[in-house]
């Protein structure tokens, strides 16, 4: 088992991987308006993840072999991100899109019941404090809270509505703990490079499979949507490929929180390339999830 990084270390770390999941989101959204479709983008993301952790394994000469019993963990794994990704897209599908991205961002939470549940590493009284808060401050800065657009005006009186999305993004919320929490029990002592080439081409596999069978595949209807799909596939191989080969030395189950921060660098991204609004309690709700994030990291876990 490779040594853990400091919480500081750690923590930026994970800010970089969630933006970096948050300009995925946005080229993903130029690549559906102008043509594609999800099992597109699934499909060339995966594959394109696997094929450049390939091209880099076979440069360093490292040895592609694993055993039987990590192989079959790998590929329950691959499952599971499939699974979280089908979930997630389903959800943003059905309902908007915070209220997806509010519901599946409950993962670090169950991530921290799992491990404790399990026996395995528990969460600092830190960290149990400062996920609530991170969640409240992420739900101001979606505009779940406030009444930032009628979209979101009376949720609870709406579940018929929109529950089929909350179940699907939980769904998603609760198959992405569950790839945190085996990958770093199951896969720890692997080559991070190998665990994020096995685990991209059973998403691969499965995609490419599920669409063809469905004939659900889109491909872009101009150049703007190509460059949509050809960004996402980079970012999300890079942010994906970097989770995967840091995981066990970034402390999941205490340090898993950061990635909320994912939608905020949506909604910073949006504002400083797309010129979109950013409402005045959006912004409050930013400062909580960033400050809970500083608070994390300013003590010893």
């Amino acid at each position: 088992m490779e040594a853990k990084l400091s919480p500081r270390v750690a923590i930026v770390i994970l800010l970089g991987i969630a933006t970096t999941f948050a300009a995925n989101h946005l080229c993903a959204r130029i690549a559906f308006d102008h043509g594609s479709n999800v099992t597109t983008a699934v499909a060339f993301r995966s594959t394109g993840t696997a094929l450049a952790v390939l091209a880099l394994l076979l440069l360093s000469k490292t040895p592609l072999r694993i055993g039987q019993k990590t192989f079959a963990r790998s590929v329950l794994v691959g499952l599971l991100i499939a699974v979280q990704s089908y979930c997630l897209y389903s959800a943003v599908a059905l309902i908007p899109v915070a209220l997806a991205l509010l519901a599946f961002q409950t993962f670090p939470m169950l991530l921290s019941l799992i491990s404790w549940a399990a026996g395995g590493e528990r969460p600092s009284r830190r960290v149990r404090l400062a996920m609530p808060v991170a969640l409240i401050g992420l739900a101001l800065a979606l505009g779940v809270l406030g009444g930032s657009g009628p979209q979101f005006a009376g949720i609870a009186d709406r579940w018929a509505e929109v529950g089929a999305g909350v179940l699907w993004a939980t769904g998603a919320s609760v198959s992405f703990a569950m790839v945190l929490y085996l990958t770093t029990r199951w896969l720890g002592g692997m080559d991070g490079r190998l665990r994020s080439f096995f685990i991209m081409s059973v998403v691969a596999a499965v995609t490419i499979a599920g669409g063809a069978a469905a004939n659900d595949f889109a491909l872009p209807a101009d150049a703007t949507g190509w460059l949509g799909l050809a960004l996402l596939t980079v970012f999300y191989g890079t942010a994906i490929t970097a989770m995967f080969v840091l995981l066990p030395r970034l402390g999941a189950v205490n340090n898993a929180a950061v990635m909320n921060f994912e939608p905020i660098a949506v909604l910073g991204i949006a504002w400083a390339v797309l010129g979109q609004a950013v409402a005045p309690l959006q912004i409050a709700g930013a400062f909580i999830v960033v400050g809970a994030i500083a608070w994390l990291g300013s003590g010893r876990q």
